[in-house]
């Protein structure tokens, strides 16, 4: 779990730094035409997820189950939620979005893949396992719900005025396609896990819910 906490917090840090670096020099960031008022405002929230739930609900959940808290904290499902919105904005910083041409389609399945993945390990926290099918369903509801959200963001923030717009339509469809097929991924991924027994819950494991084999 040592290397899970502070891989966690280093893409935390990264992730400051980049948002730090995107409000001195906008220009440096690869944001500025792409909604980045609205990302310097959302990448931070989207990352904070964890540590608010766990203060408002897990660590009560912890406390119940006979665990303790400081070594309870989910830190791989924090970590796969802050990953997405580091290697987004990273991307964005290096250019990679207008320079790769795989790159766009790359971080649509890897961040769906891993935001779902983490989603699915939050949800189930300190909870009996479930069903491969259900955890599928969950992945699918949560990911494409998502990805949906994602894309109108994306369109009422700086597409419909930019000259993407001709090509949006075919884009977007791309986009959720990718993001459904990551989520179906870590949904499959975390099902398997599951039942090899890499992954298992129980009240008296001390690493957010699940320990690894």
């Amino acid at each position: 779990m040592r290397v899970l906490k502070w891989a966690d917090l280093a893409a935390k840090v990264f992730l400051l730094a980049l948002l730090v670096s995107a409000l001195v020099w906008p220009d440096l960031s690869g944001v500025k035409e792409k909604a980045g008022t609205a990302r310097l405002v959302i990448y931070p929230l989207g990352a904070a997820v964890v540590p608010v739930w766990w203060r408002l609900s897990g660590r009560r959940r912890a406390v119940a189950d006979g665990s303790t808290p400081a070594r309870g904290y989910p830190w791989a499902a924090d970590l796969l939620i802050t990953l997405p919105w580091f290697l987004d904005l990273l991307g964005n910083r290096l250019n990679l979005f207008d320079t790769v041409v795989w790159w766009d389609d790359l971080m649509h399945f890897l961040n769906w893949l891993l935001l779902t993945a983490g989603a699915l390990l939050v949800g189930t926290f300190q909870r009996p396992a479930l069903s491969r099918g259900v955890l599928l369903m969950c992945a699918l509801g949560f990911g494409v719900t998502a990805a949906v959200l994602w894309e109108l963001g994306e369109y009422v923030a700086f597409v419909r005025g930019s000259p993407e717009l001709a090509t949006a339509y075919t884009d977007t469809l791309g986009d959720l396609a990718l993001g459904t097929l990551g989520a179906v991924c870590a949904g499959l991924a975390i099902g398997q896990l599951q039942a090899r027994g890499m992954l298992t819950v129980s009240s008296q494991t001390h690493s957010g819910g699940f320990t690894a084999r």
